[in-house]
């Protein structure tokens, strides 16, 4: 099987996708480790890399270009089925409650797991249209330090708490209707995009 690393996307009826979206400013380990636990605990075919032009609750100031994000995530996935992409911009949604409805009506027969760390799921409910996220996909949340215990508290675990799928069946969690969502307490490789910003200060300038 050749590497997936590129923009063009299949979803074959059945498939199990999982999606990671986020702005990989830049790619880097931590999305690695969260894709092969998506792997391993979810039983999925591929992992999708959604990089986004411009994260709406993030600044542009520090932003590389879209270009040199790809490149750089496309270099970190070293895996035959790890696809990188910029569907976002090519479908020209902004907001991840949209993109998920537009890859639903854009590859009907795949089956899709929103895929997400701990740290988003405690500020999930600032995001844009955040319940539809739950009510169009299964979604999969990876504990990581130190988010854990304010995740189990957050504001998206409440609503949804009679949608919660244990450890136990979340290799069935993309044949599962939404809303489910799984919350899996394997550690998390704790390196950021933020610490390695700071050490690659002024690598990303123009």
């Amino acid at each position: 099987m050749t590497s997936l690393t590129h923009n063009r996307l299949v979803a074959p009826k059945g498939q199990r996708i999982g999606l990671l979206g986020g702005s990989f400013n830049p790619a880097h380990e931590g999305h690695m480790h969260l894709s092969r636990l998506a792997f391993r605990h979810l039983n999925l075919d591929r992992v999708w890399w959604l990089v986004s032009p411009q994260n709406p609750l993030k600044s542009s100031r520090g932003m590389a270009p879209l270009a040199a994000r790809l490149e750089k995530a496309r270099t970190v996935a070293a895996h035959p089925h790890i696809c990188v992409t910029d569907i976002e911009t090519r479908l020209g949604t902004q907001y991840t409650a949209d993109t998920l409805v537009a890859l639903k009506k854009k590859f009907p027969g795949g089956r899709f797991v929103w895929l997400m760390g701990a740290d988003n799921l405690v500020q999930i409910d600032q995001w844009y249209k955040w319940t539809a996220i739950f009510m169009t996909l299964p979604v999969a949340i990876f504990a990581r330090p130190p988010y854990s215990l304010r995740a189990e508290n957050a504001t998206a675990v409440r609503r949804f708490s009679r949608s919660r799928v244990d450890r136990a069946n979340a290799k069935g969690l993309a044949d599962m209707k939404p809303p489910a969502w799984a919350y899996l307490k394997t550690p998390l490789n704790p390196v950021s995009a933020t610490e390695i910003r700071s050490r690659l200060e002024g690598a990303w300038a123009d």
